[in-house]
Order: C-alpha cells, then sequence, then structure tokens
C-alpha cells in the first residue's frame, strides 16, 4: 500500500519475560517450547501426556483454565479430536487473560469461530494468528482473489487488522515437503510388511479415552 507510517495499530511486544501457554506438547509443541524458552519467556504446559523433557528444561504443567488466566499468549498445538473440538469458545471467553495474543497453526476446529469475532471485538482477545480456519475447505488452496468470498465469518477475520491468516501453508517448505513424501512412502512400505493399525510404527490412532468416544457395550447372552 506504500504506506510507511507508524502507529499504534502495528506497535508489538516483547515475549521476553511473558507467559506463554501451549496447549498440547507433541513433537511440534516441545520443539516451539524450547524455542520460546530462548527468548526468556515463562512457558506453562497443557497436555494429556506430560513431557518430563520439558519440565527439566523449566516448562510447568497446568490445567487449562490456568493457561487461559495467566498467559500473555496462547499457542493451539493438539491434534483436532471429539475432545479438543472448540476449546476455544464462548465460555473460555470470561476466563482469558485480557489482551491475550492467539495462535493457531494446528486445526482450525479448535477454535470457535464466532466466539473468536466476539472476543476480538470486545477486546479480550487482543489479536490472533491463524493458519487454519474451521471452515477453510471451500476456500483454502484455491485462488478466489477474482471471486467474491460469501463466507461471513472468513471475511470478518480478513478485514480485521488484528488478524493475521495464512492459508494452511506452515508446512510448506522444501525441506517440510521432502519429510513428507518420505514419511508417506515408509508407511506404505511397512502395511506392505503386514504391520497394521496399532503395530504400524507410525500409526497415529488415540486411545480410546483420548478420543472421548463411547465405548461400545458389550452384546448380551443369547436367550435360551
Amino acid at each position: 500500500m506504500a504506506n510507511f507510517t507508524l502507529d499504534t495499530g502495528i506497535m508489538g511486544m516483547d515475549i521476553h519475560g511473558k507467559t506463554i501457554g501451549v496447549m498440547g506438547t507433541g513433537k511440534i509443541g516441545q520443539i516451539l517450547c524450547n524455542i520460546l524458552k530462548g527468548f526468556g519467556s515463562t512457558i506453562l504446559c497443557y497436555d494429556v501426556f506430560e513431557n518430563e523433557d520439558l519440565k527439566k528444561a523449566g516448562a510447568t504443567y497446568v490445567s487449562q483454565d490456568e493457561i487461559f488466566a495467566r498467559c500473555d499468549v496462547i499457542f493451539l498445538m493438539m491434534p483436532l479430536l471429539p475432545a479438543t473440538h472448540h476449546t476455544i469458545n464462548e465460555n473460555v471467553l470470561p476466563k482469558l487473560k485480557k489482551g491475550v495474543l492467539l495462535i493457531n497453526t494446528a486445526r482450525g476446529g479448535l477454535i470457535d469461530t464466532n466466539a473468536l469475532i466476539s472476543g476480538l471485538e470486545s477486546g479480550i482477545i487482543g489479536g490472533c494468528g491463524l493458519d487454519v480456519y474451521e471452515n477453510e475447505s471451500e476456500y483454502f488452496f484455491q485462488d478466489w482473489s477474482a471471486k467474491t468470498v460469501k463466507d461471513p465469518a472468513l471475511t470478518s477475520l480478513l478485514g480485521n487488522s488484528h488478524v493475521l491468516l495464512t492459508a494452511h501453508q506452515a508446512f510448506f517448505t522444501k525441506e517440510a515437503v521432502d519429510k513428507i513424501v518420505d514419511t508417506t512412502l515408509n508407511n506404505i512400505s511397512e502395511w506392505k510388511k503386514g504391520r497394521h493399525g496399532q503395530e504400524h510404527p507410525n500409526n497415529c490412532i488415540p486411545a480410546m479415552e483420548i478420543l472421548d468416544l463411547p465405548k461400545t457395550p458389550s452384546k448380551p447372552p443369547p436367550q435360551k
């Protein structure tokens, strides 16, 4: 736009000394925690499986509510499961520290978009960075520059100066794509060897209690 002026709308903040919440400490979440530690941040984590190495490095595992109440920045790094769907919702907004920055590069369904927009409008959420959107399938990976985006929630996010939105492209590096191809081929190779389900070394089948699915009732014994 050739507008090089400085105003409060583009003023950032140091994360040194800030309290950062990382919700989901799998491989990517662990790497993020190590990066944040280098900036001198206080790191609070939430995960159903606590990582001992992160604890030794100085991270502290707390409840979701404590992350909501204390953190200046919250990163969502969780898989999308029934138990994590809409982790950020209308009921969570009053629990958040006012002005919190929300970052979601994991899965769009972790955030209730209407609640996010409400939080931005009220100032409870000071800003957000999104690489995912819960209704992205119709729009992402396509060129809509000459067409009208008809999704009002997406339009609201695109027009909000407190939102930075990218189209599910955080993974898109040469190294990452090469790794995805290698992993896919290796997965197929292991499957052809007969290693299926839980026996597959790279399976991603979560435990039933994490899925939060009802257990199938046992069949009653046949009547005589």
